[in-house]
């Protein structure tokens, strides 16, 4: 797995939203499908809530890439 570190400069980012913004998904639809369809996880957990807070610290898998959030 790819690793993908991620800053963001605020409490949190929506998943879809961080999804998108890394260039895993093309579009913040394509990014709600692939939770829709549980392909995410968030620290290993399959996450289905589209807008799910993302916070520093979090760890988030998706197409055989690891996001971690910082």
């Amino acid at each position: 797995m790819t690793e993908i570190p991620f800053a963001i400069t605020t409490d949190f980012i929506e998943l879809f939203k961080l999804l998108k913004a890394c260039g895993l998904c093309e579009s913040g639809g394509a990014a709600k499908q692939a939770i829709a369809l549980s392909r995410v996880k968030v620290d290993g957990q399959v996450e289905t809530r589209k807008a799910f807070k993302v916070r520093r610290g979090r760890r988030v898998e998706y197409a055989g890439q690891v996001i971690q959030v910082q």
